[in-house]
């Protein structure tokens, strides 16, 4: 039997019911808040915000350390120049490329933007925002027979680049179920003054723009079953979300391992990464990637000097993978304010944490003790999902099909503007804004997506200013 009291709150439906009739209003609902909460990146934390806050090292980085993270910050962000010159060390570039270094697309460290545009026109090239190439073969992707795997808009002089990229954008218009309008950006692309023939006619195409480098080696040091495991929670869950693992040939590893990085979750650990990069982005070859990419039709390609074989050393490759494995997470901020801990709350409510899996404690990762043994909270579960029709590139990548993309990490999200003076989201920088990127989804995600539609005003200001303090 009830007291009175109880049965005149199950009536009015509980404690809220009960105070609005009484003229109060019951406080929202919020995360609970623990001190160290902050610590997205476990003891590699550091506490910088402003233009320099993804440009730290590991603060648990022991100084006699550094030396080699500052060698490595030297080859990432300085030029390469064409060969021959007196710049041996970092000569090189070429045949075709489209950025003189790694700092060039990640700025700061941080995420790419696509081009600018100056009164509706798009003004400059991409760089930052890059375009892979295939065509379906037999068992996958083949690369694209003139153009090769990647669109190249630049070359060195004699050589011809391989084309230009022009973008332009539709505004797709839509409301909030409160009525709030907003308007989201598809974009589309065309490859212009082409430089050795036409395209196949079985062209596919995926925009890629260069992420966040924090966190990379605490990424690479989560255990693969952890990673397994997010996928059979989420089975087990019955909610239509069905993440899976990538698994992806590596050239260090010499064997096929699980997929990490890259917007698909193609590339397996920082050392293909960061190598990889530097052959495909800068022609730049490497003891494990010896080779430039010059397709039959591209005879200057071929004809073109070479900085040496290969063009960077062993010792300095491993430098800049040391670099990008031990870049500093900078902490969340504002933690414990009302806004941010109720936004943190419906970010679990509306299951957008089954695919951004927030708590982790790292492996051990061989010679980087920086990263092993951490609690970190990156935000991702490493896994594919279906993102939808509107997202997709319908271009295979390894196991990953033409509608899949790999969970990206959250850490850092909110100060992209404060690194990089933009604040573009998604595999292609469509989104203007945390809002957009949010209403892109679909697919497994579509769910979610409505579930935040369907939020008043205040709600989804708080998933914002949760969104903006990691």
């Amino acid at each position: 039997m009830k007291a009175p009291y109880l049965q005149a709150l199950s009536a009015l439906g509980g404690t809220a019911a009960l105070l609005g009739t009484l003229g109060f209003t019951a406080a929202p609902e919020l995360a609970p808040y623990r001190e160290g909460d902050e610590k997205l990146g476990g003891d590699t934390t550091v506490y910088e915000v402003g233009r320099n806050a993804f440009s730290l090292p590991a603060a648990n980085m022991a100084s006699d350390r550094q030396t080699q993270f500052f060698v490595g910050n030297s080859f990432f962000k300085k030029a390469w120049v064409e060969a021959p010159s007196s710049t041996a060390a970092r000569d090189g570039l070429g045949p075709h490329f489209i950025a003189r270094s790694c700092g060039a697309c990640h700025t700061l460290d941080g995420r790419g933007s696509t081009p600018a545009f100056d009164n509706g026109l798009q003004s400059e090239q991409p760089m930052a925002l890059l375009f892979r190439l295939s065509i379906p073969g037999a068992k996958g992707t083949l690369p694209e027979p003139n153009y090769g795997g990647q669109f190249n808009n630049d070359a060195i002089p004699g050589v011809k680049p391989e084309g230009k990229v022009s973008i332009s954008y539709t505004e797709l218009p839509g409301r909030f179920t409160d009525g709030e309008a907003y308007s989201l950006r598809q974009p589309q692309y065309r490859f212009d003054e082409l430089g050795y023939g036409p395209l196949h006619p079985q062209l596919q195409v995926s925009p890629r723009i260069a992420p966040q480098m924090i966190g990379l080696g605490l990424l690479e040091a989560i255990r693969e079953q952890d990673i397994l495991a997010n996928a059979r929670q989420q089975a087990a869950a019955g909610q239509g979300i069905s993440g899976r693992a990538n698994y992806v040939h590596d050239a260090y590893a010499g064997k096929t391992l699980l997929g990490r990085y890259g917007w698909k979750a193609n590339v397996a650990t920082i050392a293909h990464q960061a190598a990889g990069a530097f052959n495909g982005d800068m022609g730049i070859t490497s003891p494990r990637f010896p080779r430039e990419e010059c397709m039959p039709a591209q005879r200057d390609c071929r004809r073109a000097p070479h900085g040496g074989q290969p063009e960077i050393a062993a010792g300095k490759m491993n430098a800049v993978i040391f670099y990008s494995q031990t870049l500093a997470v900078p902490a969340q901020r504002n933690t414990d304010s009302a806004e941010v801990r109720r936004g943190k709350l419906l970010f679990g409510q509306l299951q957008c944490s089954s695919c951004h899996v927030a708590g982790y404690t790292t492996g051990v990762l061989r010679g980087l003790p920086e990263v092993s043994g951490q609690k970190i909270s990156p935000y991702t579960d490493l896994l594919l999902h279906d993102m939808g029709e509107a997202l997709a590139d319908h271009r295979p990548d390894g196991l990953a099909d033409g509608r899949e993309w790999k969970t990206p990490p959250l850490w850092g999200i909110g100060l992209f503007k404060d690194v990089n003076g933009h604040s573009e989201y998604l595999h292609d920088g469509r989104a203007r804004n945390l809002t957009e990127a949010i209403l892109w989804h679909g697919g497994e995600a579509a769910a979610a997506r409505q579930r935040y539609a369907a939020l008043d005003g205040t709600d989804r200001a708080a998933v914002l200013a949760f969104l903006n303090s990691l």
